[in-house]
Parts: structure tokens; sequence; C-alpha cells
């Protein structure tokens, strides 16, 4: 029989239809991205994106990593970033911003999983310095980092990369995770990952991160990595656990890549409270109009069986 689960701490519900559900190698998805004719993103093609903003290595012709605004922006650092509200109802302003394109690999035949623990960690590496760059800008309030991979995850472009958007307002999702855990007069997502470490939904765990599938996953095997101490922003990390967290998202899309699984992940840091964590979503499963009439979200696979496809 299935269950209607809670978040750990938000207000929000998921429905774990097991009597629906299937084996995980019956999610393996079937598409994939086409090579295109022409590598845009790749050594030789600099010019067919807009300027640089960062390589690694600095000064180098045979680039690793290379960073660029998007060409096809969703927000610009123009106009005026202050929200207003005209007529009680109707709040705007115009959208302020930075979108950035972070190329992890030159090789178009690479995709992250084929980077080595040490590059991987040289791309969290690359989040942060490009965060804090954007930060610098006084009208930016939160930076987003994310990947999309894969057309079943929104990603157009074959050469693997992940993106930046920094804009003028500090997102709902995490207003809403920063309000829930400042209800608690103890370090709530301390008492989480401590459950979850002996918990049958544990995936990954080393010196000093570990990953498993939420209680209320909202996608067939969704996964969380999180740090063991307290830390707000991806900064704040030092050698070691920066090397730790990249060898867990490493072990995590081995096993997507047995699915073939389109995915997107993204980073949430805090502002005053949240633990910082990293949030991967395969999307192996589509929301209907259940989802989106109640915003209760249907997932066919338990997160307690996803959680032995990836220990397996």
């Amino acid at each position: 029989m299935g269950e209607l689960r809670k978040d750990y701490i938000l207000n929000r519900y998921v429905i774990i239809a097991t009597e629906r559900g299937k084996r995980p190698h019956q999610f393996k998805n079937e598409v994939d991205n086409p090579m295109p004719k022409k590598d845009v993103f790749g050594p030789g093609n600099e010019n067919e994106t807009p300027q640089e903003v960062y390589r690694y290595p600095k000064d180098s012709g045979d680039w690793k990593i290379r960073v660029f605004p998007n060409k096809y922006s969703a927000v610009k650092p123009e106009g005026n970033n202050e929200i207003k509200t005209d007529n009680e109802f109707f709040t705007f302003s115009d959208s302020y911003g930075h979108h950035e394109v972070i190329v992890e690999t030159p090789d178009i035949n690479k995709s992250l999983v084929d980077l080595s623990v040490q590059e991987i960690s040289q791309v969290f590496k690359t989040f942060v310095l490009r965060i804090n760059a954007n930060l610098n800008d006084p009208k930016i309030k939160y930076v987003t980092v994310f990947k999309n991979k894969g057309l079943g995850a929104g990603c157009s472009i074959k050469h693997t990369h992940c993106q930046l958007i920094a804009y003028n307002l500090v997102p709902i999702n995490i207003i809403d995770k920063e309000e829930a855990v400042a209800k608690y007069d103890y370090d709530v997502y301390q008492k989480i990952i401590n459950i979850e470490k002996n918990s049958d939904r544990k995936c990954f765990e080393n010196k000093t991160m570990v990953g498993f599938t939420p209680y209320a996953s909202r996608f067939p095997f969704e996964i969380r990595i999180f740090p063991k101490r307290h830390v707000l922003k991806l900064d704040e990390l030092d050698e070691n656990e920066l090397m730790d967290m990249s060898d867990i998202l490493r072990s995590i899309l081995l096993k997507l890549k047995e699915l073939n699984a389109d995915y997107n992940f993204y980073l949430h840091y805090g502002i005053k409270n949240m633990r910082l964590h990293l949030v991967v979503c395969p999307r192996l499963a589509k929301w209907a109009g259940f989802e989106l009439a109640t915003g209760t979200i249907i997932n066919s696979m338990p997160p307690e069986t996803a959680a032995e496809f990836y220990r397996g």
C-alpha cells in the first residue's frame, strides 16, 4: 500500500504510490541528445559564444573549464532591479540579473560523470568563484547554480554544461527552508542527517558528506548530498570537503548512467539558517494533472527502493 508523506520540515506532501511502482531498470531512458553538426561550446568555437568571464586554467589557450554569459539570457544586468507593487495585486521589476554558462570540459564526448573526482571538484571551485563574483553586484540577492542534463531535463545542447542565474530576489524555496529551519531550537538538518545515516534511505557516506534519498522524494531516484558539519555556503567547504562532495556526486551520476537518466541538479545555500546541500532530481517521470491541481506529487519509486539501487 502507498503512503502520503510530508517533507521533513516543509509543508509539502508527496504520495509514494508503491502499487504503481516499477523496478529500477524499468525506468531506463532510451532517448538521448543527438550529436550536433557544430560544437559551439567546444575549443576553436569560442567566437560563437559571448565573451568569456572566466576560464580554468587562467590565461591558458587549452582551457578545461570555461564560463561566459548565456547568449539567450533569462535575465540581464540592466533596468530597474527594485521590486514594487502597483494597484495592490501587480508586483514586478525588470528581470535584472546575470545568466552564465559553465562548460565543464572541452570534450563534447564527455559528460560530468566522465570527469575525475578532482575535475568535478574544480567545477565546484568554479561555482564558488562565480557565485562570489555575482554577489559583488549589490543588486543581486541570490545566485542559483544548476545543471540540466538531457532533453527530459530541459537541455537542448549536447555539450555538457551547468548554468548560473543571479537575480534580484531570494527564491521562495530558499525563504521557505530558512523559515522552517528557524522554527527549531536545535540544528534540525543535523538531526535529519543522523537519522538518515542509519536508515534504509542512506546511499553514500564518506568522511565529510552523506547522500540519501529523501523520505518524501518528489522524483524517482531523487537524492541529496549534505555536508556533515553545518555550513551555509559552498565557499565554507575546505579542499577535502569539496573532494568528498565531488566523490559522492560522481557515484550518483555513475548509477544514473545505468538508466541513461536525464536529470537536474541544483545547489541550495543558506542565508542565515539553512545548511548547504546539493539536490539531484532524475527526470524519469512526468508530473500530470493531479500534481498541477494539488501541488502533491505522485512518486512511483519509493525512496527506500531507490536507495537500494544506489547502494547496489
